[in-house]
């Protein structure tokens, strides 16, 4: 009996302990994790320099109210803003948290309600960000949503025509993840800023999943010609501890002022202190170019071994955030990888989502790939033998 919610559909894997790319649970045994903690340990598990960070901090202090000045907040927030087009962060405790803080902020500056958001996105299971979710699978059973977000098809250039100036955002992923690892078109960011700026909305990119060097660039609007008004960002940022930022351009800056919003645990020293050590490693160019390398080495390496077999359709992504997308639903074979001892995830019913650790060894994609073949192997085998 557990006395916790069901919500959540525990695989029966009880973990142990965790290091870098590799899990172990009760039984002693090892599984390669490319799942991550879904885009969450960038760094790979138990980083060496976030946990000498965070027990360095542990020394000195674990919370303060906000009413305080805290130096570590205004080091990690320097760190984001030189890393990014924003110049002011606003810390929470969440991707949810940060795209709420998103939606308060575009709806106050520009005086105008509506939201524009796309199908298959995720933003989050808060009441508003489920509301911008683009996905009736997260909204079922919860009554009426907010009414002020409208749902365009993803990568349609010609559906934005449509819309008026009563639009106060676009808000997108520019690699959907949850919605099938579907990376945005050239034509269609581009539109999208162009629409931005005849209606007057912001624009909000969604890097909660994307973010953080997981596409090779510390955040994934960075392969476009885009400079969003706000970006907002969670899972890698901390490593492991619960930290999410807002980040928004100078002119936004005076709509946020004191009492307009606020979270008792944001920017929690602690967190802090793993977003510190996080980002000084992450955010470094060779890094980034190392994870950039990886990525062309797995998708090539994917292409060749499996990109021929009869159920896949084609392998997707940027950086080590990637998908296998099949021809047909892929529950059983996410659970036959697991059998294998390796982590993964679906992204949709069809698509096999793939999220190594940042840190991830050469020898470790080649053993995933192994594996996945093997898998694969296994239903061609099954279909030949009916």
């Amino acid at each position: 009996m557990s006395y916790q919610f069901p919500t959540y559909a525990r695989w029966n894997v009880t973990v142990k302990e965790a290091k870098g790319s590799w899990v172990i649970d009760e039984h002693n045994q090892k599984y390669l994790d490319f799942v991550s903690g879904i885009a969450v340990c960038n760094l790979g598990h138990a980083d060496e320099d976030v946990l000498t960070s965070i027990q360095e901090q542990l020394g000195k202090y674990w919370h303060m109210s906000n009413l305080f000045q805290q130096p570590i907040q205004e080091e990690v927030a320097k760190k984001l803003v030189e890393s990014s087009d924003g110049d002011a962060v606003f810390f929470c405790n969440s991707g949810a948290e940060a795209n709420e803080a998103a939606i308060k902020l575009a709806r106050k500056f520009t005086g105008k309600t509506k939201i524009v958001t796309f199908y298959q996105s995720f933003h989050g299971r808060t009441f508003a960000t489920m509301s911008a979710t683009g996905q009736e699978k997260i909204q079922q059973g919860f009554g009426p949503l907010l009414e002020t977000f409208e749902y365009l098809p993803y990568n349609d250039v010609q559906q934005l025509d449509h819309l008026q100036d009563d639009v106060a955002a676009i808000m997108l992923e520019v690699v959907q993840g949850e919605g099938g690892v579907v990376p945005a078109t050239e034509d269609f960011i581009s539109k999208v800023k162009e629409t931005c700026e005849k209606l007057g909305a912001l624009l909000i990119i969604d890097e909660v999943q994307t973010g953080i060097g997981r596409t090779g660039k510390p955040f994934a609007y960075q392969h476009y010609n885009l400079s969003p008004d706000i970006i907002t960002s969670a899972k890698g940022l901390g490593s492991g501890l619960p930290v999410g930022a807002m980040i928004g351009k100078k002119h936004l800056v005076e709509t946020f002022g004191p009492g307009s919003h606020g979270s008792t645990f944001g920017g929690n020293p602690i967190s802090m202190a793993a977003a510190k050590a996080t980002l000084a490693k992450i955010f470094e160019e060779e890094f980034l170019k190392e994870v950039e390398k990886k990525s062309h080495y797995f998708i090539e390496k994917l292409n060749n071994v499996i990109g021929t077999h009869f159920l896949v359709e084609e392998v997707r992504g940027k950086g080590l955030l990637l998908g296998i997308s099949c021809k047909e639903e892929i529950g059983e074979i996410i659970q036959q990888l697991r059998e294998e001892q390796l982590l993964t995830l679906p992204a949709g019913p069809n698509v096999i989502r793939l999220l190594p650790p940042l840190t991830v060894t050469y020898e470790e994609m080649d053993v995933a790939i192994e594996k996945i073949n093997q898998v694969f192997s296994k239903q061609k085998q099954s279909v030949l033998s009916e």
